[in-house]
C-alpha cells in the first residue's frame, strides 16, 4: 500500500500533473495538497524526517480558477446611476433640486437688481448672503458627489449680492445724512475685521486640525473635532453660515411687508425643503446642515405667507 501511495505521487508530480493542471484547474492544486499530505505521513511512519513532519498538516483549501470565480461573483454596484433612479434616497436629485433653488436665489438678487428699488435691500441678509455663498461654493466642490451646479449657482450668488450690498450702502449713505454714513463706514470697517479673521482661520486649519488630532483629548472629542465634518472644514462652516441666514430671518420677523422681496424669500423657502433632505444623503453626512435647513424653511416660509397675505390675498 506504502509503495502505491509513493507511486501514484512521483507519477501524479511530472506528467500527469501537468495534463490535469490544463484540464481541470480547479481540482488539481486539491489532489497536489492530499499526495504530499499522504506522502509525508508515510515517511513519517517509516521513521523519515520531512519539513512537513514537524508542522502541523495545513487543511485542504479548494482554488478556483479565475473563470470560475468570475461567473461567480456579483458585478460591483454601477456608480452611475441616474438622477431620477430611486427618488427619495438619490443624492443627485435633491442636489440637482438644491442647485436649482440656489440659482433661484440668485436670480432674486439679479431680479431685484433690476428691477426693485434698494430701499428693499436688507444689509443684515445681504451680507450673511455673500458669506453663506462663498462657503457653499467650496462645500459644493468638496462634498461627495461632487455638485458643480450648486457651486456655480453660488459663485453667481456672491456677485449678485456683493451688487446688491453695494446698492444699499450707497442708497443708505445718501439717505441717512451723516448718520448714514458713519453707519456705513462702520459696517465697512467690521466687515475688514471679519475678512481679515476668517482669512487667518482659514490658513490655520490644517496645523490646528493635525495638533487636535494627536492630542488625544477624553470622550472621543480629538475624533469627533478632527473629523471629516468637524470645526475645521468647510463641511461644518457651511451650515453654520445658514445659521446665520436664519437668524437674520428671524431677527426680521416683524419687517415691514412692503420691503420683503418675494423672489428672495421662495428661494430661501425652496432651499430650505430641499437641503433638509440633501443633507443627509451627502458624504459626509451633515446632520447640522439638515436641522439648519429646517430652521430657515420655516423662517422664510413665515415671512413669504406674510408678504403674500398683505398683497394678493
Amino acid at each position: 500500500l506504502k509503495a502505491i501511495f509513493h507511486f501514484r505521487y512521483r507519477l501524479n508530480s511530472r506528467a500527469t500533473n501537468k495534463m490535469m493542471s490544463a484540464t481541470r484547474p480547479a481540482v488539481s492544486p486539491l489532489l497536489r495538497q492530499a499526495y504530499k499530505q499522504t506522502y509525508a505521513s508515510l515517511r513519517v511512519g517509516r521513521g523519515g524526517t520531512s519539513t512537513s513532519a514537524s508542522t502541523p498538516a495545513k487543511p485542504l483549501r479548494r482554488v478556483q480558477s479565475s473563470s470560475s470565480s468570475s461567473s461567480s461573483t456579483p458585478p460591483p454596484p454601477s456608480e452611475g446611476e441616474g438622477m431620477f433612479t430611486n427618488p427619495w434616497s438619490n443624492a443627485k436629485l435633491w442636489g440637482g433640486f438644491g442647485a436649482a433653488a440656489g440659482w433661484g436665489m440668485s436670480g432674486a438678487a439679479i431680479y431685484d437688481a433690476s428691477q426693485s428699488g434698494p430701499e428693499i435691500i436688507s444689509l443684515n441678509m445681504t451680507g450673511v448672503l455673500i458669506v453663506y455663498s462663498s462657503l457653499f461654493a467650496r462645500w459644493a466642490y468638496v462634498v461627495k458627489p461632487q455638485n458643480m451646479m450648486l457651486c456655480a449657482c453660488h459663485v453667481t450668488n456672491v456677485l449678485a449680492q456683493a451688487n446688491q450690498m453695494k446698492r444699499g450702502l450707497e442708497y443708505k449713505a445718501e439717505q441717512g445724512g451723516p448718520a448714514g454714513k458713519e453707519e456705513v463706514d462702520q459696517l465697512m470697517k467690521s466687515a475688514g475685521v471679519a475678512g481679515a479673521v476668517g482669512a487667518v482661520a482659514i490658513a490655520g486649519a490644517p496645523a490646528m486640525r493635525t495638533a487636535v488630532a494627536g492630542a488625544n483629548l477624553p470622550f472621543g472629542l480629538s475624533a469627533m473635532v478632527a473629523g471629516d465634518a468637524g470645526p475645521f472644514t468647510v463641511h461644518f462652516w457651511a451650515p453654520m453660515s445658514k445659521w446665520l441666514i436664519s437668524g437674520a430671518s428671524f431677527m426680521d420677523l416683524d419687517r415691514p411687508t412692503d420691503k420683503i422681496s418675494v423672489a428672495q424669500f421662495t428661494a430661501l423657502t425652496a432651499t430650505g425643503f430641499f437641503f433638509s433632505r440633501y443633507a443627509l444623503l451627502v458624504k459626509p453626512i451633515n446632520y447640522v446642515l439638515c436641522s439648519v435647513n429646517i430652521a430657515l424653511f420655516g423662517s422664510s416660509a413665515y415671512h413669504l405667507t406674510r408678504k403674500i397675505k398683505a398683497d394678493y390675498l
